[in-house]
Parts: C-alpha cells; structure tokens; sequence
C-alpha cells in the first residue's frame, strides 16, 4: 500500500510518503485546500488545479520526483469519471458492498463532484492497466481511461462524510516495499556485493567482500550500516542501489542548516532571544510564514526544524504551522530573503573565501522568485506576449500593469459592465524599483503601444509650433486663433491648467500619459499635487471635471468626462511622494507594481530587448484596438471577480483586518478591468487570423461591436486564471508598501484623546488596551496586537501604536522597558 503527497517543487512533482490517516485528514482539511475545493465545485478550473494531490499506484523515484516513475506500489488508485447524478448512490453503495473482494483502501467523490475515486490492494501478478481492468469488471463501471499510467495523481476532496466516504488504516502501511539498510563510511568505501536475499520483514541478510576477504552479516532494522533494497512483485528483489540515509545529515536548505536558519531568524528578529511561553504561539506562527517558503510549503519539514519552544505542545505548535501555511502565497517575504542574505555576508567576510555552493543556491532562490507570477500565467495574446519576451519574464506582471491604461487608451470606446457599472477602461498604473532594477525595460514596449497616437500627437505638436512661431511675426491684432487640435498623448512635466485645458479637447477619447521617471510628477506637482489627485480619481471615475479662474485669460475647463489613462514608473520614495494621502481613494484607483530585487543578481548575458518583429506584432494589434466599440459584459469574469472579494472578505473578517477589507474593493474592479484589457489583444489576434489585419479593420470600421461575441467565447479557465493572478498581486502589492501608512492613517482619528484622557473606544486598538494588563512588556503587546489585528502585524506597527499612547497620556514607559497604564486609564 502507498500514499503520497504531491508537491510542485522548481517546476518538478515531488512524492512524500503519508504515514497515518491522522496526517492524510489534516492534509485535507485545511482552509485553503477547502476553499480552493468550493470554488472547484463551481466551475473555478484554476482553484481545482490548487487542490491538494495524492498518488497512490507507485514508488516515487530515488530523487523523490514523481516523473518517469516505475516502480509499482501494493496499491491501485482508480478513477471513475462522470458518473450520472442518478446513478452515482448506487455505484456507491456497490463498491463498499463488494470492498472485501476489491480489498478497498479508500473511497472519496472527486473534486467536481462527478465521479469517484477508488484505491484498492494491488494483484501483484498483473499489470496496473490489468489491475484497473479487474476493478471495473468487478464493480461493473468504467474507469478513465486517461488515468491509467501509475504517476497519476489524484485531487483530493474533504474530510466530511459525503466526500471521504471510506478510508482504511492499510493504505499507510509500506511494510515490504521499501527497506534500508546502512553501511558505515569506512565498510561502505571498501564493500562490493555479491549476493543478496530478504529474510523475513525485519532483517536483511547479504554477502559481502571486504579486502579481499569473504564474511557474511545480518543487521535489523536498527543497524547503522546499510543498502537501500527494493522488493518487486516477485519473489527476491528487483533492484538495489547504494546511498547514504537523508537522516544521517541535518536537515537543510541550498547546505545551510535549518537550525543555523532559525538560529539567524531569532538574532535577527528577536534580538537573539527564542520565543517563551508568552509570545511562542506567535512568534512560531510568524517564523512557519516565512520559513515555509524555503521549506517547500511541507508541513512534515516544518514540524521537523521548527521547535517546540518552552515546553510548546506539539499538537499546538502543528496548528501554528497549519495556520500559516492556510495563509495566502505570496513571493518570498523579505525578511526571509535578508536571513539568507546575511548568510551570504557572512561568507563574502570568510578569510577562506566564500561558499560557492551557498551563492549559487541564493542566486536561484532569486531567480525563482522572480519568474514566481511569470509561471502562472496562461499563455499570453499577440502583443502582449512580446511585450513580456521584451521586457524579460521576471518583469511579467509589472509589464501587463504597465501596458494594461495603454491598451485601455487606446480601446477608448470599450466599455466594461463590473458590478453593474458601465465604465472605460480607466486605469493608472505605478511601476515601483529600485534604480537599475529593469525598469527602463518598459520604455521601448510602452512606446510600440502607443506609436500610432505619438505619430499623430507629434503631428499636432508640429501645428502648434508653427501657429506660435507665426503668431510672434504678426501684429497682436492679426494673430490667426490658436488652433484646438485633440493631443492624446500628455506629458506629466507640465502644469495643471495645460494639462486640463488638453484634457478638454480630445473629442471624447482617451489621453494617455508616460512617465519612466515619476520623480518629475513629485516635483512639478508640488505645490498642486491635490490637484493631480483629483484629477486622477475623476478621471478612473469618468467622472465630470470643472475648472473656474478669476483672471479672463485664465484657462476655464468643463469636462462632460475626463478620460485620463497614467502610466507612472519610480523608486518607492517616489511613489511616497506622489500619493500622500492613503484614504483620499488616489491609493486604491492606482495599479501598484514592483520590480523584482535584483541587487545581488549576476548581470543578464543575454538581457532582454524589443527586436523590430516584436515591436510590429504590437503594433498590428494597437493599430485595431481604436475601431472596437461597445459596451461588454463578462459574466463569468464578474462572477470570479465576487468570490474573489468574498474569499479576501473572510479572510479579512478572520484576523479583523480592515486594510484588507477595504483595498480588496477597488482592488477587483482594477482586476476586471486589466484582464479585459488584456484580453482585446487575443480578439484581435483571432480576428486578424480569420480575415488578415487590414480585413479586421475594414470589418470594424463596418461593424464596431462584432468583436464583442468573440470576447464572450474568450470567458475561459485562461482568462479567469489570469484575473486571480492580477488580483492577488495587486492586493499584495498594496498592503506590502501601504499596510502601515494606512494603519496610522485609520487609527489617528481613533487616537484622539478626550480632556480627561480616558479613552474613546472605537476601533481594534481599544481592544487591544483593553486585553492588556496594567503592566505590560513589549512582547506582550505585540501578542494581543497579533489575536486581534492577525499575522501580518509587524513591530514597527506596535512601537507606533504604544508611541501614540504614550503621546495622549495613556500609558508610559518605566526605564525597565515596560509599559504601564495611566492611573487615569486603568479598569477602561
């Protein structure tokens, strides 16, 4: 019998063995695992494929990957697939009536709901399609014949009655299939073997040479020298292969020691100090978040490396662990990263050199996370998959939010119904990295987009310039007028009245701005940069837009509906400097990107550039996007996009977030409206492979809105799957710059004392006062902070909220380090 738990691990399938039924139900049982299963169960193809997966018919390989496996286990796991509703209770009812006879190990419904999945103990003497066939004679039911090869893996269901509907304590039992034995390093060197035979099911007997000389050994289970032996459906062994036991040497990760990881993580995070009875639950909790990230998301690693600090019960500290793996994945936190890039340090400052072997594995570690939401998406449309090849991979997402209010410019007559509201493509976008961060790879891509519509501005520019240079050789009364030509393409380094009077004259289409240095945003709109706010919010809006002057001369502005779609790229103080404000609205309209951290990436040999076939197939489909028209609606990417927010909802109502509360609203509408705009380029790509670019355009031009019904047929699992991955990441991206800023920013107005200073109570502060003692330490306070606001909680968060109660007079600081409440707060 055999069970194992697959994993992705760097693009390959790993198998770890499942030992207990204990330990399978826990796999299952998660919240995320059951969340992904209720999505599953309505269509969602994406969270099916997030399921947790078993196989159950073979051994993995001596690596512990899954592919090209061969060697068969005591176990058949079987699919039956479709089954009609009407008939699924009696196949049911016929299987566990005839489990003796099968030998059944387990029975559960599949993921949809349709079908059944059936483990049963192998025939040895047959084959695994033979096995299968045996099955469905017995059961009379066809089995899948597309699941018949022994590496298949199966997604899992729940734990509840109606899904796992009968499991047997033999399908953890793999007594007999593998057995190890050991050889000490000095008899290993100098051992070669002759002849081998299994004797019973606790000892190995063989015969071995050593120098020359013949002896022979028995050694049980417990000996410390052995061999790895396989044993194969026949009498004997089938295969034998020599190799050190995985437990003879720490656990690690890349060479690095678990125990010196989290030995680093304490003397970083916690001045060296290991977690006490306190704050452990915490502080485990916090370390599994970030260590499951270099420990493969497996709990049996993590239950491993992490201990149970002062007398921390196991049982407790696997829900710390379940805990925070149920938390969403994001990438590689940085605290985790700066851990192991101190032991890079550490190595660079070696007299002895460095660890080549440790750099290589960071240098991987980095490159993984980079191309971390590259390999999730679907395949890419015409245009916007060069822009990706362009740009270079790692910049996958930041290159879809950059190019998403281009496309959405320049599809100005495109309209997307996202819950019940008729709105443009409107977007803004912010591109965040460091200097030398890759950024500037997006300025080519954004230029090809939009070359059209530069031709065409440059050509009124040129008007302008012409007019002016006229005006200033003519007498003041013969000046000819000012000519009104409809310039879409705006730059930022310009004032508010420029930019609103163009604004006014662009007959009713979008315009559209670039800038790859936003710092030239911050420091011309300075003294005004409210005016660029609510500009922006009108703008995402469609909303109307008016400006009055006192002065005759002065420009006046009357918008019906400004259509202003931004691009912005910058370091992160220059994203500080342009939103200022965190609950204006500026914050939740704008799209947030972030580069990759390539500080100590090796430079790219090969560095990814725009090549002029790219840059054509870009403009074939830009040159299309103007002449589609029409008001679309999605609704099965409306329907993602409302269990997308109900998922991030309970999510938020679990740890009383109410950041993520309120970024997940604007945070889906941005979603729905960059995969749509995304997705026009694959209507194009379509169109223009039936009828040829300049055919598509002449049927456009005839019929504006024929590109809608092919845009209906494109609500597929591609599209879907590529909101969730939008979705998530802009919300992380959100609350990775902003959490604490609009922490602070809530909670100000929460912090206004009264005359006497007794505390108002009004929001998750008050109810972290209010479970704190009259003396209280740090630690203390960040372990309420964390039961009432969640995991995410940092200390910075909780130095400022105590800073703030010392400032109002409710607590104070002794010069022992702790606080203790004000005579005046105490029994409030």
């Amino acid at each position: 019998m055999s069970c194992y738990y697959i994993k992705l691990e760097k693009g390959r399938k790993k198998a770890f063995p499942v030992t207990s039924a204990e330990e399978y139900k826990s796999l299952r049982s998660s919240k995320a695992h059951l969340t992904n299963l209720a999505l599953a169960r309505k269509g969602n193809e994406k969270a099916k494929q997030r399921l947790i997966q078993f196989n159950y018919s073979c051994l993995p390989n001596e690596d512990g990957s899954l592919k090209g496996a061969t060697q068969l286990s005591s176990s058949v796991g079987m699919d039956i697939d479709h089954i009609p509703a009407e008939q699924l209770p009696g196949v049911i009812a016929k299987v566990l009536e005839k489990k003796e006879a099968l030998g059944l190990l387990m029975l559960e419904r599949s993921a949809r709901g349709e079908g059944l999945h059936v483990v049963f103990k192998r025939h040895p003497e047959l084959n695994n399609v033979e096995n299968l066939q045996w099955a469905s004679e017995l059961l009379g039911v066809e089995f899948d014949k597309g699941a018949k090869d022994i590496t298949r893996v199966f997604f899992a269901t729940g734990n509840t009655e109606d899904d796992l509907l009968y499991l047997c304590e033999e399908l953890f039992e793999n007594g007999g299939v593998n057995t190890t034995v050991i050889l000490s390093e000095s008899e290993e060197s100098q051992s070669n073997i002759t002849q081998s035979s299994l004797d019973g099911d606790s000892s190995l007997t063989f015969r071995m040479t050593k120098e020359g000389e013949e002896g022979q050994s028995s050694l049980d289970g417990d000996s410390s020298l052995a061999f790895r032996m396989t044993k194969g459906n026949e009498e004997g062994l089938s295969g034998m292969t020599r190799e050190k036991e995985e437990d003879a040497s720490p656990l690690n990760y890349s060479g690095i020691p678990y125990s010196a990881i989290i030995q680093k993580w304490w003397e970083m995070y916690n001045d060296g100090q290991e977690p006490v009875k306190s704050n452990r639950d915490v502080l485990t909790f916090e370390l599994a978040v970030n260590l499951r990230h270099i420990c493969g998301f497996d709990r049996e690693i993590l239950d491993k490396v992490i201990p149970c600090y002062d007398g921390f019960p196991e049982v407790q500290k696997l829900k710390c662990i379940d805990s925070a793996l149920a938390e969403r994945r994001t990438q590689m936190p940085k605290r985790i990263k700066d851990v192991l890039n101190a032991f890079r340090q550490d190595q660079l400052k070696d007299a002895n050199g460095t660890d080549s072997e440790l750099l290589n594995a960071l240098d991987e570690m980095q490159k993984a996370d980079e191309l971390y939401h590259y390999d999730k998406l679907p395949k890419m449309p015409k245009g916007v998959k060069e822009s990706i090849d362009a740009a270079g991979h790692n910049l996958a997402l930041p290159t879809l939010i950059a190019i998403a209010p281009a496309i959405g410019a320049l599809a100005t007559d495109v309209k997307l119904d996202v819950h019940g509201r008729v709105k443009g493509l409107n977007l803004m976008s912010f591109i965040v990295g460091e200097f030398a961060s890759g950024k500037g790879q997006l300025d080519d891509v954004i230029a090809a987009w939009m070359k059209e519509l530069q031709t065409e501005t440059d050509m009124y520019t040129q008007q302008e310039e012409e007019w002016a240079s006229k005006t200033k050789r003519m007498k003041s009364g013969k000046a000819p007028e000012q000519p009104q030509l409809p310039v879409r393409m705006l730059t930022l380094n310009n004032t508010v009245a420029n930019i609103a009077e163009r604004l006014s004259n662009t007959e009713g289409k979008h315009c559209f701005s670039f800038t790859p240095e936003a710092d030239n945003v911050a420091l011309k709109w300075k003294q005004s940069v409210s005016d660029f706010s609510v500009m922006l919010r009108q703008a995402y809006d469609e909303a109307r837009y008016d400006r009055e002057a006192k002065s005759a001369d002065a420009v006046r502005v009357h918008i019906d509906k400004l259509l202003w779609n931004v691009t912005m790229c910058g370091t992160q103080d220059a994203l500080y400097r342009v939103i200022t404000n965190y609950t204006d609205g500026l914050l939740s309209r704008i799209s947030i990107a972030r580069t990759p951290d390539n500080t100590f990436s090796p430079l790219d040999t090969h560095p990814a550039q725009l090549t002029p076939k790219q840059s054509e197939s870009i403009q074939e489909i830009a040159h299309l996007l103007p002449f589609m028209k029409g008001n679309i609606t999605l609704p099965k990417l409306e329907e993602r996009g409302r269990e997308w927010l109900e998922m991030i909802r309970l999510e938020a109502i679990k740890n009383d977030d109410r950041v993520l509360a309120r970024q997940r609203m604007r945070g889906c509408v941005n979603a729905q409206r960059i995969t749509c705009a995304l997705m026009l380029p694959r209507v194009a790509e379509q169109l223009i492979k039936k009828f040829g670019v300049n055919g598509t355009e002449v049927r456009l031009k005839k019929d504006p809105s024929m590109w809608i019904e092919t845009m209906e047929k494109l609500q597929n699992q591609e599209m879907l799957q590529l909101f969730d991955t939008v979705a998530d990441y802009l919300l992380d991206n959100d609350l990775y710059f902003f959490r604490e800023r609009i922490e602070q920013a809530y909670e100000s107005k929460n912090y206004a004392a009264s005359s006497n200073s007794i505390r108002a109570r009004r929001g998750r502060n008050d109810n972290i006062f209010e479970r704190l003692s009259t003396d209280y330490s740090f630690e203390q306070a960040y372990q309420q902070s964390v039961a009432v606001k969640g995991g995410m909680t940092t200390h910075n968060s909780v130095r400022q909220m105590l800073k703030n109660w010392c400032k109002q007079g409710l607590i104070y600081q002794s010069n022992d380090g702790m606080y203790h409440k004000s005579a005046t707060t105490v029994g409030h």
